[in-house]
């Protein structure tokens, strides 16, 4: 549907950042797919086909700890209800998602950059028809690349 580019906090989230670029650099996104999209929270990405249960998982960097937010345009990784339980699925927000960064008892979710073009294309994707969250037709991943 067009080009996202994010702009990624190594400084801040180094675990989580280089946890993704390990996967990008396997070109592991590469013909995966935005699956999920709720308008005014997130669309949620990844590539399902090529997911193992083996990925090693992925300790919290928790943005109560990092300080980057799930602010509008984050990018951040999903998990399970474990807390440390990233893989390989990230999302976008669409909106500011405070109550994602956690509070006490509450560990929140890895934001580790945010759009910095693309916008458009997270709102475009956002409003997609879906049935429970559920894309009916999943947005294509052509690839994700690194750029320096």
């Amino acid at each position: 549907m067009g080009k996202i580019d994010v702009a990624l906090d190594r400084k801040r989230a180094p675990k989580t950042v280089a946890n993704f670029l390990r996967y990008v650099d396997a070109r592991f996104y590469d013909g995966g797919a935005f699956f999920r999209a709720v308008p005014g929270f997130v669309i949620q990405g990844g590539n399902k086909v090529r997911e193992r249960p083996t990925d090693p998982k992925l300790p919290l960097e928790t943005p109560l700890a990092t300080g980057v937010r799930n602010i509008d345009g984050a990018i951040s990784m999903a998990r399970t209800p474990d807390p440390d339980s990233a893989t390989s699925e990230f999302f976008i927000c669409d909106g500011a998602q405070p109550a994602l960064d956690g509070a006490p008892g509450q560990p929140g979710y890895a934001a580790f950059g945010h759009v910095i073009s693309g916008m458009n294309v997270v709102r475009a994707i956002v409003q997609q028809p879906a049935d429970q969250q559920m894309l009916i037709s999943p947005v294509r991943i052509v690839r994700i690349v690194r750029l320096r």
